[in-house]
């Protein structure tokens, strides 16, 4: 009997570690809970698993549109005004590695260009124009020349011309000036500056006061001539 229910007794021991096991398994269960508790309220809070667009921005930002990117290009006419022929063989250098410009030369990567200002487009005899060149069709007058120096590949669509172009119009009026000095002898553009504001206003203030001293030798007061 005694020997029967003392090996059914479990040990001191033992009983007080299954105890401690239980305690930790439940204070893990709970902050388990504890956790999964905040998180769902923090997510109801502050919208964590929808996020919204509020309906103002925090920041806005004005965004000022410029006018433009400058003062305007000036006419071609004017620019021709501005330059010389010799001007124009400076910056030819940039064209003479394709191009021939003496009388009977020959062609290279592209077309020689003796006597062209004036003359019909695409039409140099021996040189293998682009169809898209041939085309355009009219001759090479001054606006048609600058609009070409600018950006050839922009004007004809399609061109075998590479060169990017001459984007100051006072450099593509001075090589249209000395193209024109070689063999061609096309007639300048009239370019008649604007008046100046400040000297349209002397000039009518000059006039007035002329027709006052005039009328006043005549004898008649102006402005009593002007209310009759």
């Amino acid at each position: 009997m005694t020997q029967d229910s003392s090996s059914q007794t479990p040990p001191s021991g033992q009983k007080a570690s299954g105890d401690l096991f239980n305690t930790a398994a439940g204070w893990v269960l709970f902050a388990a809970a504890l956790g999964l508790g905040l998180s769902i309220l923090a997510d109801k809070y502050f919208h964590g698993s929808g996020a919204e667009r509020p309906e103002q921005l925090g920041y806005v930002i004005a965004v000022t549109e410029e006018a433009g990117d400058g003062p305007a290009e000036m006419s071609f006419a004017e620019a021709l005004t501005k330059v010389t022929a010799a001007d124009g063989e400076k910056v030819w250098s940039k064209c003479q590695s394709c191009h021939s410009i003496n009388a009977g030369g020959a062609n290279g990567v592209g077309p020689n260009l003796h006597g062209i200002m004036g003359a019909a487009v695409a039409a140099k005899p021996g040189f293998g124009y682009s169809g898209a060149l041939k085309g355009l069709g009219g001759q090479w007058d001054w606006e048609r020349m600058n609009a070409w120096l600018k950006n050839p590949r922009g004007y004809v669509d399609g061109t075998k011309m590479a060169f990017a172009g001459l984007s100051k119009i006072e450099d593509r009026a001075a090589v249209a000036l000395y193209l024109n000095a070689n063999g061609s002898n096309l007639a300048l553009p009239a370019f008649a500056p604007a008046a100046d504001g400040a000297a349209e206003g002397e000039a009518a203030a000059a006039e007035g006061e002329a027709e006052a001293v005039a009328a006043a030798e005549a004898g008649s007061d102006p402005a009593a001539a002007a209310a009759e």
